[in-house]
């Protein structure tokens, strides 16, 4: 067996590359992701929006507050609150009221990648407004709202009142939702809005209770209260889902042939499509010297 050692001369390389020009190679786009954005969730135990006049309304303060609000993601993508009281100072002949009491007053937000959750717990709650020292506006004994957006599915928002609510003294059982107005001479009326939920494709909200707040004592404007208070409420919008460019797609990539890398065997692409091309020639120079022996 004849071995025949063939090598392509340096400059013939260098030339050879100098032939060749540039090329043109095809990469793929790798996939990523588009689109998309974070869920949102939020939840309150309690929020008041309250005008409160004392004195035949010499002198206003507003009564705007909130008792464990907390929305998510807001620098975490879950939020907890549990307080159970919140005050107002100095509308009760100088000394603080106690707005809000209850055992249990919870709030949490939480988002996750596919879902967002808002919840709230209310237990034992006593809701009391100034002018009215010794009688709570309301009473409930268990309420809970909560929201869930899930990726892939609807919306669901539910609000519950377990037991008796009391409201200026008057025990009311109520079952279902929807408004009850519970007057009482000399004090005043308030209208309940009882378990409203609404949902769209992408959000939910619950609030377990509403109310409609119109007091004043006797009607000597010593404390005169108008406004809303809401107990119980809890919001969330679904998290929108990453869409996915295809990796199918191609990106032409120009490489230019360098004939000092021929010349001096150096590295990259290049010096593998030279080496092709000599193989090439290689093969074709041993048939040509075969077919003369013959």
């Amino acid at each position: 067996m004849n071995t025949i050692d063939f090598r392509l001369p340096v400059r013939t390389s260098a030339a050879l590359a100098l032939t060749l020009g540039s090329l043109t190679l095809a990469t793929p786009v790798p996939a990523y992701a588009t689109g998309g954005g974070e869920g949102r969730a939020s939840a309150v135990v309690l929020r008041t929006g309250l005008d409160v006049s004392l004195l035949n309304k010499t002198i206003e303060v507003p009564l705007k507050t909130t008792l464990n609000e907390v929305r998510a993601p807001a620098g975490s993508r879950t939020a907890r609150e549990t307080a159970l009281e919140v005050k107002l100072d100095g509308v009760e002949k100088g000394q603080p009221v106690s707005v809000l009491k209850a055992d249990v007053a919870t709030a949490t937000a939480t988002v996750a990648a596919d879902r967002a959750e808002g919840a709230t717990h209310l237990l034992h709650a006593r809701l009391h407004v100034p002018g009215l020292p010794l009688l709570s506006l309301v009473e409930v004994q268990d309420v809970t709202a909560k929201a869930v957006c899930a990726a892939g599915a609807r919306p669901v928002a539910s609000s519950n009142l377990l037991g008796a609510v009391t409201v200026l003294g008057k025990k009311l059982t109520l079952t279902t939702g929807g408004t009850t107005r519970v007057a009482v001479p000399g004090v005043g009326e308030v209208t309940l809005d009882l378990s409203s939920s609404r949902t769209t494709s992408r959000t939910a909200a619950a609030t377990a209770l509403r109310l409609k707040v119109s007091v004043n004592p006797l009607k000597l404007n010593v404390a005169e209260v108008e406004g809303e208070v809401t107990l119980a409420e809890a919001t969330c919008e679904t998290p929108r889902p990453l869409s996915r460019t295809s990796s199918t797609s191609v990106r032409p990539q120009t490489l230019a042939a360098d004939p000092e890398l021929a010349e001096t065997g150096g590295g990259g692409p290049t010096r593998y499509v030279i080496g092709g091309a000599a193989a090439l020639l290689a093969a074709g120079g041993v048939a040509v010297t075969r077919a003369r022996r013959g």
